[in-house]
């Protein structure tokens, strides 16, 4: 294989509970985790130059080392002893530093296709050992779909699929620091943990009220507090008809699950009305 074209899927946390902090500073999560259509597109050419050419349609986004696409090749390549190279473009449709692990998808997409390219052929279970060292999301985006995540988010069991809905994306038009939320997070002395034991029963009985009922996201109070456009973001979700309306990971991302089409897309004219510079997104659960 000389080349390949792969989608790098958006994610959420229909659920994210925050259990504790480990002694190097990581914290133990358990979240339920949901894939959306909402995709990265990755092109990779493999090349016999002991290189990896990285493009993007986004400027100043960075394309060298720092980069995790560029990160997952060189790891590919150190890990296995590779002296060809890769040639890669990568076309953003995710909004960045939103929480929806747009960065660990596209590492996820780099890691699936070096090993494509280079006739490696890994398990995800050996993509994943590759992954979890560059960052807690990878190992997830590289399974996809629902799933449970606990230890650091790389420990990670299978569940029944979200059933099908129609769900609403808002990032709004500023970023936050997740180091700086989950600080916050470790200065409160308590906090309401979600029920994620519930919402895995409710997936297994294709309950949607019943996820929606439970959403829940520990981390979602702090962020709130600095930045109340996430509230009302939610509030005018839940004015068009959403079951339910929540933050997904660190913020500031706001998604609103609907049964109907025509109340998701009611309610994304509302907010590109409503807020200037707001980066909405119609999908669906993959």
């Amino acid at each position: 294989m000389d080349s390949i074209t792969l989608k790098a899927h958006a994610k959420i946390n229909l659920g994210l509970d925050v259990l504790g902090k480990r002694e190097d500073g990581y914290h133990l999560v358990k979240m339920v985790m949901q894939s959306l259509s909402l995709c990265d597109e990755l092109e990779m050419e493999r090349i016999p130059e002991d290189e990896i050419l990285l493009t993007t349609d986004v400027s100043g986004l960075p394309c060298d080392e720092s980069n995790l696409v560029y990160k997952a090749v060189a790891l590919m390549k150190k890990t296995y002893g590779i002296q060809e190279g890769v040639k890669m473009h990568l076309q953003k449709n995710i909004p960045m530093a939103a929480g929806l692990a747009g960065g660990s998808s596209d590492c996820a997409a780099a890691l699936k296709g070096a090993s494509k390219l280079f006739g490696l052929d890994l398990s995800i279970e050996e993509l994943q050992q590759l992954g979890v060292k560059l960052g807690a999301d990878v190992p997830y985006c590289l399974m996809g779909k629902t799933a449970l995540s606990e230890g650091i988010g790389e420990v990670l069991s299978p569940l029944a699929d979200l059933p099908d809905c129609h769900i609403l994306l808002a990032k709004p038009p500023f970023d936050v620091s997740t180091k700086t939320v989950y600080q916050k997070v470790d200065s409160l002395s308590d906090y309401s943990h979600p029920d994620i034991d519930g919402m895995m029963e409710a997936l297994r009985t294709q309950d949607l009220e019943g996820v929606c009922k439970r959403l829940g996201n520990v981390l979602e109070s702090v962020t709130k507090e600095d930045y109340p456009l996430i509230g009302e973001l939610e509030k005018s979700m839940l004015e068009c008809d959403a079951i339910g309306s929540m933050m997904s990971g660190s913020g500031p991302t706001v998604f609103g699950i609907f049964s109907e089409e025509d109340r998701a897309k009611a309610a994304k004219d509302l907010i590109e009305k409503q807020v200037a510079g707001c980066s909405v997104h119609l999908t669906r659960p993959v």
